[in-house]
């Protein structure tokens, strides 16, 4: 099969679908079906670039020339590839799960709601395919704006204020992209995503390396919270738990790793890092987001402020496996993109559960809730346990290659960060589910769970933590994925 417009495809289907969404707005079975069949075919587009993917190849696709020596092009590379599964993957079980929330929870302005979220995926697909800096560029800021409606979708105050918040930091960030990808393109030539960095050969002054990689870290680090760059995050958990989860676990954030994962591979390389100190920088950070993330949570009594912080903290476990410049830390942060993922956006449709069913959003409140929600609970133990790093669940997998990546580099700090903040997770999720299955509650008698449209897709991503937990390669040979992708970043002659 000819798999050369596949990319595109992928990325279009969900924008192509944004039409008959709004179309049916005043028929919510008809337009709610363009949703989940845009989410099926998007997932089965980007699987059918899999196999290619674990062979190492990638398919691309060139659109237009800007300019000479700029191009729009699509690359499906097996970077690109292994996230677009995560995502598309995710968004099915998000778009089942939103029907339920946005019908419980009695949301309005449900069509421009499921509009947004479809462009979002657009420009998260049209990210990970993106095959140099400038194609980047449109669809980063493509989910900035897409995701603004989304943030902001109760339209009080709050979320207003929040989405204000967003936009400043988010599009400042691209500002930065912008300068920084310029600034790339006048010293190298080039601005396409290669294997082992774009500087080889090349040898610049400290200080212009440096203030070139802080223009990076400034333009990734917003989305992928590290701090201090990460105040959005928390203040935008005023919107919908849906989007919550389409912030922490399928797009946003993630896309925010995901590029500090290509700055660091795919721009600067791993030699161009280590020789001019960069990783140094990025572990420093990295781990400093860890530890002081994790300790704010500690203070949140908001359900969904405490997994916000949570997440800030776990993404820098993905940057710093990045920045250790190690093949097993690399494999590591790239294998918990997958793990904190599948746990994170348990948790999210956990609290929009509680929300919709027993209209309880602080933690002091949920005393005895797991009598009467005892699956979507259980699901929050599972992505708890997940994220504090105890095995059999996917965060236990991936943190382990994080500490054998720290060790490989002789580095001994990453590995205690790792230790200390695993302790903390357990520390500030442990009283959620202390209340939850040891506290008596009170008012509960009529409840139950919620609809199954959010029960079961709890439910299958809790299961499915547990299941890369014990088979890492399963269904989509995540690890071989992350391996290969890892070693090719040292073996710059790879795909």
């Amino acid at each position: 099969m000819d798999l050369s417009l596949v990319p595109l495809l992928a990325v279009l289907v969900s924008l192509v679908a944004v039409v008959p969404i709004m179309l049916s707005s005043a028929k919510p079975n008809l337009r709610e079906f363009w949703t989940i069949l845009a989410a099926v075919i998007k997932f089965g587009l980007v699987l059918l670039l899999l196999p290619g993917a674990l062979e190492g190849q990638s398919v691309e696709v060139h659109l237009v020339d800007l300019a000479p020596g700029l191009p729009l092009a699509l690359k499906a590379d097996p970077f690109g590839v292994y996230f677009a599964v995560i995502a598309s993957g995710l968004w099915i079980f998000t778009s089942f799960y939103s029907i339920g929330y946005v019908r419980g929870a009695g949301e309005h302005k449900q069509t421009r709601y499921f509009a947004s979220f479809a462009v979002c995926l657009s420009a998260t697909i049209g990210i990970a395919f993106s095959a140099n800096l400038l194609t980047f560029i449109l669809f980063y800021e493509m989910l900035t704006v897409a995701t603004y409606p989304l943030v902001i979708h109760n339209e009080k105050k709050e979320a207003v204020d929040a989405g204000r918040k967003y936009l400043a930091f988010t599009l400042t960030a691209g500002l930065l992209l912008v300068a920084a990808s310029a600034l790339v393109y006048h010293y190298t030539g080039t601005i396409d995503f290669t294997p082992g960095g774009v500087f080889g050969g090349i040898e610049l002054p400290h200080n212009t390396m440096l203030i070139l990689f802080i223009l990076f870290l400034g333009a990734v680090g917003v989305k992928a919270g590290i701090m201090p760059l990460q105040s959005w995050l928390p203040a935008a958990m005023a919107a919908p738990t849906p989007v919550s989860a389409l912030l922490h676990a399928v797009a946003v954030v993630k896309s925010g790793v995901f590029a500090v994962t290509r700055v660091v591979g795919y721009v600067f390389g791993v030699d161009v890092m280590g020789d001019y100190g960069l990783g140094d920088i990025l572990i420093v950070l990295a781990g400093f987001t860890i530890i002081v993330a994790s300790l704010i949570a500690f203070n949140q009594d908001n359900l969904k402020r405490r997994l916000a912080y949570s997440t800030i903290g776990h993404l820098s476990y993905i940057v710093l496996g990045v920045a250790l410049l190690t093949p097993t830390g690399i494999t590591g942060g790239i294998m918990h993109i997958a793990a904190h993922a599948t746990m994170k956006i348990t948790l999210f449709f956990c609290a929009g559960a509680i929300y919709v069913n027993l209209h309880r959003t602080e933690i002091s409140n949920l005393d005895g809730i797991a009598k009467v929600m005892p699956w979507t609970m259980g699901a929050f133990v599972i992505g708890s346990m997940g994220l504090a790093g105890i095995p059999p669940i996917n965060g236990f997998f991936s943190k382990w290659n994080l500490a054998l990546g720290s060790l490989e580099g002789d580095m001994i700090i990453p590995v205690i960060v790792l230790v200390v903040s695993g302790l903390l997770n357990v520390g500030y999720f442990f009283p959620i589910l202390y209340r939850a299955y040891f506290k008596p509650g009170k008012g509960l008698e009529k409840y139950g769970e919620a609809s199954p449209l959010m029960v079961v897709p709890i439910v299958i991503t809790a299961a499915l933590s547990v299941l890369f937990g014990l088979f890492p390669n399963l269904f989509f040979g995540f690890f071989d994925l992350a391996v290969d992708i890892s070693a090719s970043l040292f073996n710059t002659g790879s795909p």
